[in-house]
């Protein structure tokens, strides 16, 4: 279908973008890579009367280190992702998880802040930002601002973001050297959402569990943090008795909806599945 008419900004600044969606108010969206918003448009799911392209904001985009921190600008695409040296040497968990987000030519256009704001449970980045425990750097009518990753999902497409707010970068710290990570991931097929997900970040030490962070993808209305789970991992050698602990705690957590992807029990199953998966690959990573 042909989308709705609307008027299209292209504003060159944080200030000028914002400023915009004050003006417009509920009518008018942010448009990042355009992979979420433009099909509902098309399917007159929403009709904005104005889009907002934050695509000439030069200081939206690129990868720095700032302290014991690595922050990415939000108009930064998962290929830019994949191609960074600095995230590969520091959070390499990026690169693994930019390398299943939908197909290469989704990934070229595709930004890590439209993946993160907008609340889409199937996306698989926000599972990944709160196991970081990212934070997310904010501007809007309140000034600037940084939320929490693990306080910025509160619903299926619902945020803590408020109207006018524009997310300006993913602020992550970087893990300890020589940590483990994996991000594990079943779909149907390339492009498509996860059946199952779950991401894992966590440091061996003398042979043992040191720390242990994990999030989970597509089985529930946003991405989870597994705490318990984790916490039943610490100190642990992930010996099968204590992984399989951890597993039915994570499971425990979960309410998939039955869709086209399997029934609930199915789902939860897998992220099951995806957790122990990802827990062997980390163990073999972490040095």
């Amino acid at each position: 279908m042909i989308p709705g008419a609307f008027a299209y900004h292209r504003p060159s600044s944080v200030k000028e973008a914002v400023g915009l969606l004050a003006q417009y108010g509920d009518d008018g969206r942010a448009l990042a890579g355009g992979h979420s918003i433009i099909p509902m448009m098309k399917l007159r799911l929403a009709s904005p009367g104005h889009l907002v392209d934050l695509a000439g904001i030069a200081d939206l985009k690129g990868v720095r280190a700032d302290g014991g921190d690595i922050v990415i600008g939000a108009m930064t695409t998962q290929n830019e992702l994949i191609a960074s040296e600095l995230l590969s040497a520091k959070i390499p968990i990026l690169r693994e998880t930019s390398l299943q987000v939908a197909d290469p030519q989704v990934r070229y256009v595709g930004t890590l802040g439209g993946n993160v704001a907008n609340g889409d449970p199937g996306n698989d980045m926000p599972a990944v930002m709160i196991c970081l425990n990212a934070s997310y750097e904010v501007s809007g009518k309140r000034g600037n601002r940084r939320i929490a990753a693990r306080e910025f999902y509160q619903g299926a497409y619902f945020t803590a973001l408020e109207a006018g707010d524009v997310l300006t970068a993913i602020r992550i710290p970087v893990p300890p050297p020589g940590h483990g990570y994996a991000y594990e991931k079943l779909k149907r097929k390339i492009g498509d959402y996860a059946t199952a997900a779950a991401a894992v970040v966590l440091t061996m030490v003398g042979g043992k569990v040191g720390t242990c962070s994990i999030g989970l993808t597509n089985v529930a209305e946003t991405p989870l943090l597994a705490e318990e789970a984790a916490k039943i991992l610490v100190g642990s050698a992930l010996d099968a008795a204590t992984v399989k602990r951890a597993v039915a705690a994570a499971e425990a957590i979960t309410a998939p909806a039955s869709d086209a992807r399997g029934p609930a029990a199915y789902r939860t199953k897998m992220a099951g599945v995806m957790l122990a998966r990802a827990l062997a690959r980390a163990k073999s990573r972490a040095r």
